[in-house]
């Protein structure tokens, strides 16, 4: 028996149910609206695309840009490219993981996570972050505590 569908994803499984192709346009979907997708998910994703939840959980797992949990308050990325290593990408990183506790690539500290990003497509501008998707170029340790600081403050107002 397939358990209901969120009603979230009721619609999206509507729309993509029965194509050949629909898993990952409909994973995109539900992590945009909800942020994530629920392991809860994966068998009324199966039933409805005819496929079994371990290929549904695999491609779940096997892109870095899904998640399987809600994410952090706030989600900084920073690029790892070489371009970005190259001008004091990796210093950056040890600077972000300093400030806010978090390891990337690991769990989140103080509603803080990040994470490792491969191009952000601003390497003449490097090294870059996103904030909670807003793009940040030339970012130093100064700037990247100026960032954050007015990030969480938006994420409290919110």
């Amino acid at each position: 028996m397939v358990p209901t569908p969120h009603a979230t994803l009721a619609p999206l499984l509507a729309r993509h149910a029965g194509s050949a192709h629909g898993l990952l346009p409909l994973l995109h979907a539900l992590q945009d609206s909800e942020g994530y997708v629920d392991p809860a998910h994966v068998p009324a994703i199966a039933a409805a695309l005819n496929l079994s939840r371990a290929e549904v959980h695999g491609v779940i797992t096997f892109y870095h840009h899904f998640r399987s949990a809600p994410p952090p308050a706030t989600v900084v990325q920073v690029c790892r490219a070489e371009a970005c290593r190259s001008r004091g990408g990796e210093a950056l990183v040890a600077h972000v993981e300093a400030c806010t506790g978090a390891r990337i690539d690991g769990e989140a500290c103080g509603g803080v996570g990040v994470e490792s990003v491969y191009c952000l497509g601003q390497c003449a501008l490097s090294p870059a972050v996103t904030i909670n998707g807003e793009l940040h170029a030339r970012v130093s340790p100064v700037r990247f505590d100026a960032l954050l600081a007015s990030a969480k403050e938006e994420t409290r107002d919110a």
